[in-house]
């Protein structure tokens, strides 16, 4: 398990209150620190469908505020009706990941935006295409010149996107407001579904601000998940090792954050699973090599449940 680095993020994100220091989860920031008006800017271009060659697909067309930053499809449809071939990870929280993309190939929110606009299963658009089409809005140009002085280019639309993405943090969850000590802040079957999620080990892999983001690993540690999987094993289930070509590093992934867990439909970098207690039950199994019993999955997920903090565009676009 890849963790060599992972008490150095805890002491570097752990704020000074002694008793936050005492749980392996931090708090949301309670503010994003994002100029407001690169981030108005930038949620509406992340609403645009410009941004699609056939000018149908948006980034919310896949990152669906409502649930949960991710898609209620799988796979997702982009541009000419195209299918993806992996689930679409959340962005909220996404800056507090180690990388992006389940493979972890773009090392910050910046690199990531050229995924999308230039995959042909995506948006498969360009930044030149992108700039010509944003220029013949003209109310659209003279607001985004008064912010950015040198005018449209993909410098500073990508500064504006990553405004937006960087102001998509859910501060206040009711756990947060436990961990900082607010004793009521959570029911009692959420408090013993926490323990469980300790004492099981899932808080190994699922810890920090965004519980989970912050580290690579193998998706079948105590089981061979791909082998009893329905579909056969695609170029997509390597995950990291296409990025590093290591042999060591096939079917790693980037441990997914669970901040919006619950408002998802889909799990996994795959969709295999396709409810939250499925997914519990298959971590289980092929994590922790373990069968959690059902009274003891439905704790453990009203713990998720509890994890669900606050943003306007949670309730809507």
């Amino acid at each position: 398990m890849r963790l060599a680095f992972l008490s150095l993020v805890l002491l570097a994100c752990a704020p000074n209150t002694h008793a936050l220091l005492k749980e392996p989860i931090l708090p949301v920031p309670a503010e994003h620190g994002q100029d407001p008006r690169k981030v108005a800017l930038g949620r509406e271009l992340f609403f645009d469908t410009d941004l699609s060659r056939d000018r149908r697909v948006a980034c919310a067309t896949c990152h669906k505020p409502d649930w949960g930053g991710a898609d209620d499809r799988f796979p997702s449809t982009g541009a000419h009706a195209t299918q993806g071939v992996i689930k679409t990870p959340t962005v909220f929280n996404a800056r507090f990941n180690i990388a992006q993309f389940w493979d972890g190939r773009a090392a910050t929110l910046e690199e990531q935006l050229d995924g999308p606009i230039h995959d042909p299963r995506e948006m498969d658009s360009s930044w030149p295409l992108i700039i010509e089409r944003l220029k013949e809005k003209r109310d659209f140009r003279k607001r985004f010149e008064r912010v950015f002085p040198g005018g449209i280019d993909e410098t500073s639309l990508k500064a504006a996107l990553v405004a937006f993405e960087k102001s998509l943090i859910t501060p206040g969850s009711p756990f947060d407001r436990w961990l900082q000590g607010d004793a009521r802040a959570i029911s009692d079957a959420a408090k013993r579904g926490y323990r469980l999620f300790k004492s099981y080990g899932c808080i190994a892999c699922h810890q920090g601000i965004n519980v989970g983001g912050n580290l690579f690993q193998r998706m079948g540690v105590r089981g061979d998940y791909f082998a009893e999987r329905r579909r056969p094993i695609s170029r997509v289930d390597l995950g990291r090792y296409n990025v590093t070509a290591d042999p060591d590093d096939r079917f790693y992934f980037k441990v997914p954050g669970l901040r919006t867990v619950a408002l998802q439909r889909y799990f996994f970098h795959d969709g295999e699973a396709t409810s939250l207690d499925q997914a519990i039950q298959l971590m289980g199994r092929y994590q922790l090599g373990i069968d959690i019993p059902a009274g003891k999955r439905q704790e453990i997920a009203e713990f998720l449940r509890s994890l669900l903090g606050r943003h306007p565009l949670l309730e809507s676009p």
